[in-house]
């Protein structure tokens, strides 16, 4: 079988049995900051485990894209060099959200494996391990399965409680529970023995599926807390299963990575498809590829800082192939032809994937000849053979050179690495990271209200409703008294939730004598925050309150929003499909929107936007919502926004005909003639392959163009012209400048030269070398420069340092001419004379430059000249 006929066999079967087929989540979670990547296939229904969500079915099934290449789920460094370690993968789950439990999913799970309809594999091949303590897992495997004692082992705790291989957590806290885990054996030939054995670590006894029972919900504090309903959650690799299908040992040998081993060695010009190198990037086009697919780009933080490092080690090892030109993302063709047609986002957005590789691997190749120089600047100041452990993490975390290829490196140069002080860097940055992460974050220490908020905001701006909640300092209260800084949850209300980037509503709650003023309304789960304080009278629970949303606000941040839907639409347009959102925020005052973009807007391109997102607005067209499933919606082609969480009916919103469809919850205009204008304020790039526009509309924009106006008045009042010569009277004076400039730049040449041959009459001899060491007044770094290059040749052999100090900043330059950098490097000299001057610096052999700010050493900066002259010539 086929890789692709294992995934539709795992889904055919499970649906069979009633479980809902579900879709691939994102690679990023969805309102869940506890994970970096979604490790697993539960990810995307945890809150189902939890029980704060309840979906139209009880049983689910899926082939999930995973990643574990960051935050606690790190397989990267052991990827290429095992049989089964991968940064991508795909996970194959079925899950029961209170529904079956152990009994069913043992069931389900042999019969898939075993029977001849489905996998049929030999009974004798598989053994099962328990946790310890679970005896109804080991009596359903013994008594209902068949399995025998003899190969079913239990697994206990590695020191502390639930510590096992046999109790699974998706982190530090959430759902949790003991699990039995089915091994596939290889047979005596292969090196291991079974699970729980000193040689479990072998290759013969391979894990291929995990059942999970969800019984708890571990908290920040250890405790236990039981489910609400006990829940199954499973996963089996398709690689490892497609491995053990297709006689294969090594996952990197079945057909899907077979395709891309060959589809690289080609690319390389290698025939041997075995080795790590090649493994390494065939996996590594994977998580990249899926990545950016998900709307993950490049960049030196969080995710983004993730996908460089794959991008980066990938390149490497195409570079140790010999691959000397930009050629990762030419694999992304052939990934889309042996996985496009399960996942239909890889295709679609192909292009947009092997951009931003070429993008990303021709920048590396800049900062690759900076790893070198920096690798080959420490094995000439080595004393030794072995490379400090500081200067390999350097290389491996600034410039994203793995551990083995840097160890490769130095033992073609006959040299070791020092591995013990690279762990003790790696350690070191680790819990850096662990202490400074936005992923670790326990979302059971926010308040969990078991209540629903009606949304009455779409046609009301006011209303009554009944107090449900009441919060305090984190903490739920049955009052609030006068001067408290609270929340007042409502059974219904108009205030719009913080959510989709629009920013929430302010306003009142008002009652005989109370007024509440809102500041903020937040969301929790289906909860409506309204957050604030109250000034006076007091508030308890059940109380009626009536709510008034500051309309002017509301109003000013609906027009916003409905410009961000028509810019959106508009540069897919101009720009081209590949663009996506990666960001948004509408308030009253302006909007902003992030976009996936590999290049710099160019103005014609922004006045073209402007011009159409305008005549849009000028036609002044219905904006119409409808309430449908997400099916119909996508069918119909509204955009969704990767990781975030859809219900199963979803509100679509249309504009100008049907150009721009969108799946939105936010608040809107009526027609699209109420914006009356946009105008973009900026177009910036805030990461690598994401630009961001900001703009303004209505009132604001008009007051926009009226300050423009203005100030080209007052520019053309100064120059002395109209406002229709502003432009040509601003170029003339550019010109102007310039000339100015030149002619500057020649007078302080003139000026170096004949300080050249004064100077260089200056000159003593130490230790048979020529010296010029001499402080100038108000020359520049360019001009100190320029005279050492006038200098080296008009003594021909010699040092020379010079100093300069401007406005108590105190410049240095060291020269040395190329017959003695054998001998003394002006690095050297620079770096002893920038210690007195309270600076540092470096440089060339021949000449380096150095900063400081104490003005008071530059006498004994250029005296100690003398001394290291006279030393290193001695």
């Amino acid at each position: 079988m086929k890789s692709s006929e294992i995934r539709q066999a795992f889904l055919d079967y499970f649906n069979k049995q009633n479980h809902e087929v579900v879709e691939s989540s994102s690679l990023i979670p969805g309102n869940d900051p506890t994970v970096m990547f979604t490790v697993a296939g539960m990810v995307q229904f945890k809150d189902c485990f939890l029980g704060k969500e309840k979906r139209s079915y009880t049983r689910a099934t899926t082939s999930q894209k995973c990643v574990r290449a960051g935050g606690k789920h790190n397989d990267l460094e052991n990827v290429g060099f095992t049989a089964r370690h991968h940064t991508f993968f795909e996970m194959l789950g079925n899950f029961s959200f209170g529904d079956y439990f152990k009994e069913d999913a043992i069931r389900f799970a042999w019969e898939f494996l075993t029977s001849k309809e489905w996998l049929n594999i030999p009974t004798e091949k598989l053994m099962v391990t328990v946790y310890h303590d679970d005896n109804e897992a080991y009596e359903l495997w013994n008594k209902k399965m068949g399995v025998a004692e003899d190969r079913i082992i239990r697994i206990g705790d590695k020191g502390e409680k639930y510590n096992s291989d046999n109790f699974w957590a998706m982190g530090d806290t959430g759902p949790c529970g003991p699990c039995t885990e089915i091994f596939y054996d290889h047979g005596p030939e292969v090196r291991g023995g079974p699970p729980g054995s000193p040689e479990e670590d072998g290759d013969r006894f391979i894990e291929i599926w995990n059942l999970v029972f969800m019984q708890y919900n571990r908290t920040a504090d250890g405790v236990m807390e039981p489910l609400p309903k006990p829940s199954v959650d499973t996963g089996m690799g398709l690689e490892r299963i497609a491995a053990v299908i297709q006689n294969v040992h090594s996952n990197y040998e079945i057909d899907l990575f077979q395709h891309l081993l060959n589809a690289a060695a080609k690319l390389l010009g290698q025939t041997d498809t075995t080795q790590a190198s090649l493994r390494v990037i065939a996996d590594h086009i994977r998580s990249c590829a899926f990545m950016i697919s998900d709307g993950i780009t490049p960049s030196n933080e969080g995710r983004g800082y993730v996908l460089r490092r794959i991008i980066r080690r990938a390149a490497l090892h195409g570079h140790k192939l010999g691959g000397e030109e930009p050629f990762f993302h030419k694999l992304v063709a052939a990934l889309v032809d042996v996985m496009g047609e399960a996942y239909p986002d890889l295709a679609k957005n192909q292009e947009l994937i092997e951009r931003a590789l070429l993008k990303e691997e021709e920048q590396f190749a800049k900062t690759l000849d900076q790893g070198v120089k920096i690798f080959d600047q420490a094995v000439e100041e080595m004393s030794g053979t072995e490379i400090p452990g500081e200067t390999v993490f350097k290389l491996y975390d600034t410039y994203g050179f793995p551990l083995d290829l840097t160890a490769m490196v130095a033992r073609d140069r006959g040299l070791t690495i020092d591995e013990a002080g690279f762990d003790v860097a790696m350690n070191e940055q680790r819990e850096r990271a662990r202490a400074a992460s936005k992923f670790d974050v326990d979302l059971t220490a926010k308040v969990t209200l078991d209540k629903a908020t009606e949304f009455t905001g779409y046609d009301h701006l006011d209303g009554q409703s009944t107090v449900v909640a009441l919060l305090k300092a984190g903490e739920e209260v049955s009052s609030l008294a006068a001067g408290d800084d609270g929340v007042v949850v409502l059974e219904a209300t108009p205030f719009y939730g913080e959510s989709g980037g629009q920013v929430g509503d302010s306003g009142r709650l008002l009652a005989d004598g109370v007024e509440f003023v809102v500041a903020d309304t937040q969301k929790d789960g289906a909860n409506h925050l309204h957050i604030g304080k109250l000034n006076s009278g007091s508030i308890k629970l059940g109380d009626v309150l009536g709510a008034e949303v500051d309309k002017t606000a509301r109003q000013a941040t609906a027009l916003n929003h409905s410009a961000t839907h028509l810019l959106h639409a508009v540069l897919r347009d101009v720009l081209g499909d590949h663009v996506a959102q990666k960001g948004s925020l509408v308030d009253p005052e302006k909007l902003r929107f992030d976009f996936s973009h590999f290049e710099a807007v160019t103005p014609a391109q922004i006045s073209d936007i402007e011009a159409r997102v305008n005549g849009l607005i000028s036609e002044n067209t219905q904006v119409s919502t409808e309430v449908m499933d997400i099916d119909s919606a996508k069918n119909r082609g509204a955009m969704a926004l990767f990781g975030e969480k859809y219900d199963d009916e979803v509100r679509v919103l249309s504009m100008g005909n049907d150009f721009s469809i969108e799946l939105c919850g936010g608040t809107h205009a009526k027609r699209t003639g109420d914006i009356g204008i946009l105008k973009i304020t900026s177009e910036s790039g805030i990461a690598s392959g994401v630009r961001r526009i900001e703009a303004v509309t209505g009132e604001a924009a008009y007051k926009r163009t009226q300050e423009s106006d203005a100030i080209i008045s007052e520019i053309a009042g100064q120059l002395k012209g109209s406002r229709d010569s502003v432009l040509e009277k601003v170029q003339q004076m550019i010109a102007k400048s310039r000339q100015l400039e030149k002619e500057l730049e020649l007078a302080k040449a003139k000026l170096a030269s004949s300080a050249g041959n004064d100077l260089a009459g200056q000159a003593i001899e130490v230790a048979g070398v020529k010296l010029l060491a001499a402080k100038l007044e108000g020359a520049d770094p360019k001009g100190l420069r320029d005279l050492t290059d006038q200098l080296k040749n008009k003594l021909q052999s010699g040092v020379i340092l010079l100093a300069a100090v401007n406005d108590d900043k105190v410049s240095l330059i060291a020269g040395v001419t190329k017959d003695l950098t054998g001998t003394a490097k002006a690095g050297d000299l620079i770096k002893l004379a920038a210690e007195k001057v309270g600076g540092k610096g470096g440089g060339r052999p021949d000449m380096a430059q150095a900063g400081g700010n104490d003005p008071a050493g530059v006498d004994a900066a250029l005296e100690l000249a003398k001394d290291w002259v006279a030393e290193k010539f001695a």
